[in-house]
């Protein structure tokens, strides 16, 4: 279980680090139009998968402190968890904006947006690498 809680947290940071690195830089290359537009089916896709794997990681996590009796699964299933309410609470806001607004009313506006929300990505990124770290260190622990 431990493996797995550690797989499903390296994969999100993995997806996380690739739209910071990749998807993010070349995509604010677009003209404004071209950017919103290109976000806003980005960002649905990533939002499922990133989710997804955010949840696995945390119950299997939780699994692995139940089973193994290491507080470092929880610790790390707890951060990696943390990307749903950091989400919700703080990045669902800007997401909001830019869904409001169409591809041909795209401008300043939205380009500023779709780069607060790139700065917002990253620490979503460093919770994921966080968590993996902490799942590593819990199965380097366990031998």
């Amino acid at each position: 279980m431990g493996l797995l809680a550690l797989t499903a947290a390296a994969l999100f940071a993995g997806a996380a680090i690739y739209i910071n690195v990749a998807e993010q830089p070349a995509r604010l290359m677009l003209d404004d139009r071209a950017l919103l537009a290109q976000w806003k089916p980005a960002y649905a896709r990533g939002f499922t998968m990133q989710a997804t794997l955010a949840v696995v990681g945390f119950l299997l996590g939780v699994g692995a402190w139940w089973s193994m009796h290491n507080a470092m699964w929880l610790a790390g299933a707890v951060v990696l968890l943390a990307n749903w309410p950091y989400t919700l609470l703080v990045i669902m806001p800007v997401n909001h904006k830019l869904n409001a607004i169409e591809p041909d009313r795209a401008g300043p506006e939205s380009r500023a947006l779709i780069v607060r929300w790139g700065g917002l990505h990253a620490r979503r990124t460093m919770l994921g690498f966080l968590a993996t770290a902490l799942f590593l260190s819990a199965m380097l622990a366990s031998g």
